[in-house]
């Protein structure tokens, strides 16, 4: 009795003596890593590709989610909300390897033309994660991947068309196809991006020659000034002008429709006298006689008699009037 109290006396100080206790403090453990290992954050910008013993098994949205312990089911979160960049043909700091940094850059920007002239182009692309089960498991150099179909894309462009139109205006036009280009390719390939934009940053020709090519596109420059000035004096002066010849016109056809009417006043003043003139011709004659003699003699006009011979003058008055 005595030894067994004297057991008892040893486990109540130390808890761990028995085989039931190290059994139970083996589960507690086991469950508490349970816990944590079943559970798994995803953040509002994020979905999580979930695998089972290394099979695709569902993407999951945002939130606490719920997966097997014990690295059974393992999670990858990918940002499928967040606008990525890619920058192409800049010079940045890159520490330990600057010089063969410089030499990529320089390889990577140099392009041959349509014309077969040497231009560097300096690029940047934009993108996001559409599919993140092809984003995580479709390619396995995905950097490396986007960055040479980009490069591809942008020299094929730059490869159809001359030095001076890509300086000037075929920008928009080369940004515009390169992204159709791009996704076009991304998607053959089951990458699961998708890009958004491509922008064009400094167009420049080799140092050799840049000089040259400046002075081309300030002439160009000085053109579209030029062209757009005379544009601004041609729309300045066409409507002034045009106005100016509408009031003519209308001047012109106010005083056509003036002689118009005053021929047709005439012509029936003379149809009426016509008329009397057949009725009674004698009266008529006499009638307009004496109308005309007295349109010429009136008022203090003077009139000279001259005979036929002129050999005598007489001035004489307005015989209707007095002296």
């Amino acid at each position: 009795m005595a030894e067994e109290e004297k057991v008892k006396k040893a486990r109540k100080k130390n808890p761990f003596s028995s085989p039931s206790a190290w059994v139970t403090l083996i589960v507690v453990i086991i469950a508490i890593i349970a816990s944590f290992s079943s559970f798994y954050v995803v953040d509002e910008t994020e979905q999580a590709v979930v695998t089972r013993l290394g099979k695709y098994l569902k993407t999951t949205e945002a939130g606490l989610q719920f997966k097997l312990p014990f690295g059974i089911d393992k999670n990858y979160n990918v940002p499928v909300k967040v606008i990525q960049t890619e920058q192409f043909g800049f010079a940045t700091i890159k520490a330990g390897r600057d010089s063969e940094y410089r030499n990529n850059i320089t390889s990577e920007s140099s392009m041959l033309t349509g014309d077969l002239n040497i231009i560097n182009v300096e690029w940047i692309i934009q993108y996001k994660i559409e599919n993140p089960k092809q984003w995580l498991f479709g390619v396995y150099e995905k950097k490396n991947t986007i960055r040479d179909i980009s490069r591809s894309v942008i020299n094929e462009l730059v490869g159809d068309r001359a030095i001076l139109s890509i300086m000037s205006t075929e920008r928009n036009n080369i940004e515009i196809q390169a992204k159709t280009k791009m996704n076009e390719n991304f998607d053959a390939l089951g990458i699961g991006i998708k890009v958004y934009d491509v922008k064009l940053q400094n167009i420049v020709p080799p140092e050799g020659v840049q000089e040259a090519f400046e002075d081309v596109n300030k002439a160009q420059q000085d053109m579209n000034r030029f062209i757009n000035e005379g544009k601004e004096a041609y729309n300045s002066q066409v409507p002034k002008a045009q106005g100016e010849a509408d009031r003519l016109l209308q001047q012109a056809e106010g005083y056509a429709a003036e002689r118009v009417n005053m021929a047709k006043g005439d012509v029936a003043r003379f149809n009426a006298v016509y008329e009397e003139y057949k009725r009674s011709p004698k009266v008529t004659r006499e009638r307009l006689y004496l109308e005309t003699m007295e349109e010429i003699l009136s008022g203090e006009q003077k009139a000279d008699i001259i005979d036929s011979e002129l050999k005598n003058v007489l001035p004489v008055k307005t015989l209707g009037g007095t002296n």
